[in-house]
């Protein structure tokens, strides 16, 4: 395989999960009578651009289709931290009536909502049919494509370039990184601006968080790599904000290269020479990330094992992406989780991709209280803490596996 930004050839290995499906290829109770399609889960480090990438089985049709039921707007954290985002670009870039807000990959809506109150005309765009219905449902046009060079420029010929443009938590996402970016620089306006949000490379590293890898990201990212594929798809950084969400993320503002008028601030430097000095441009940094990842696997089966012996009840909260690489790879299956809870009615009476497991409403957490509520999407811990605390009437623990056990 080679480098799918700069076409090198790909030898370094950064972690090998085994094999598992889609991770939001959530089950229906027919489909439970039919085989799963299963991938391999390996990804590899390119030693030219430093681009941390899966190995190619799958391809995006398959992973975001019409069944796509990941809903953004059920986080409440998230939607402040979009709201907040919002207002801080209005404010930072002037943006009014006058202007033109583009968001790649709108799923629900959950953040042009807070634009569109704001009077500033905006349009999502959303491949993936059951999250951009939910955010037309808001009064949001959205267009129901995959974005790339192609629909940048169709757009432009409509007359709708970008004032800004939001792209968060997609960049991983695109298995054609250089023909999604490229299509950011013909969208812009001279003086627009795009900004890109994504879970950092160092955390993950650093944090052993192995379970935001599954096959809907094709690539991990730095803010080194990242800067490499900007400025060869038109793209130039000027500004860069570490933020907490997803365990640790980048924000990045970039403009047109050749028509940007931003000078770069000092917190680009700061995160590329932090990157740096960590080692991350030397195969040093990479080496390791197996061990520690089957570490925390071991001791996330140990705890199950022992509370089963222990005649223990576990449920889990949460039927994250993230949530299934981890049972995926672990091999959990009901016998150890009997069954994981959710929000969103759109994983509701499904099952868990490979592992099985059922998923329910909240209801049911309070019908069986279990003894252990393994929350996995560890990312909104704090958040999902405070949504259980009835949970304590019958002494209920919480259960986080990344970057270690924790029991709360």
């Amino acid at each position: 395989m080679k480098c799918r930004h700069c076409h090198h050839p790909l030898t370094l290995p950064f972690v090998e999960l085994g094999s598992a499906p889609p991770s939001n290829a959530y089950l229906t109770q027919e489909s439970l009578l039919s085989p799963e399609k299963w991938f391999p889960l390996r990804v590899l480090v390119c030693e030219q651009c430093w681009l941390v990438q899966t190995e190619d089985f799958s391809n995006a049709e398959e992973l975001f289709d019409s069944q796509y039921a990941y809903f953004s707007g059920f986080s409440t954290s998230w939607l402040t931290h979009s709201e907040k985002y919002v207002h801080e670009m209005i404010e930072r870039f002037s943006l009014d009536q006058s202007s033109h807000v583009v968001e790649v990959a709108a799923n629900d809506g959950y953040l042009l909502q807070y634009v569109q109150a704001a009077g500033v005309p905006c349009l999502g765009i959303e491949p993936t049919a059951s999250t951009a219905q939910a955010a037309r449902e808001k009064g949001i046009e959205v267009v129901e494509q995959f974005f790339g060079v192609a629909l940048a420029t169709e757009l432009v010929e409509q007359g709708k370039r970008a004032d800004l443009t939001a792209a968060n938590n997609v960049l991983a996402h695109v298995p054609d990184i250089n023909d999604f970016v490229r299509g950011f620089s013909i969208l812009l306006r001279d003086d627009g601006v795009a900004t890109f949000e994504f879970p950092h490379l160092v955390k993950l590293v650093q944090e052993s968080q192995f379970d935001t890898i599954y096959h809907e990201h094709f690539s991990y990212l730095s803010l080194t790599a990242v800067k490499a594929v900007f400025e060869s798809n038109g793209l130039q950084v000027f500004d860069v904000q570490p933020l907490n969400t997803h365990g640790g993320s980048l924000r990045v503002f970039a403009q047109r290269t050749e028509t940007g008028q931003r000078a770069a601030t000092s917190g680009v430097n700061e995160v590329l020479q932090s990157e740096a000095s960590l080692g991350l441009t030397t195969t040093d940094f990479y080496l390791g990330f197996q061990k520690k990842t089957n570490k925390v696997k071991d001791e996330f089966i140990r705890f199950l094992i022992d509370a089963k012996k222990a005649g223990k009840s576990v449920a889990a909260y949460g039927a994250a992406a993230k949530g299934n690489t981890l049972l995926n790879y672990a091999g959990i299956r009901p016998d150890l989780i009997q069954f994981v809870v959710d929000r969103n009615p759109a994983k509701q009476d499904k099952y868990m991709p490979g592992s099985r497991i059922p998923i329910v409403n909240e209801d049911e957490l309070r019908l069986k209280q279990p003894d252990y509520i393994v929350v996995l999407p560890w990312n909104l811990l704090d958040e999902i803490a405070n949504q259980l605390d009835y949970t304590r009437q019958w002494n209920a623990q919480l259960v986080s596996a990344i970057p270690s056990l924790k029991i709360l």
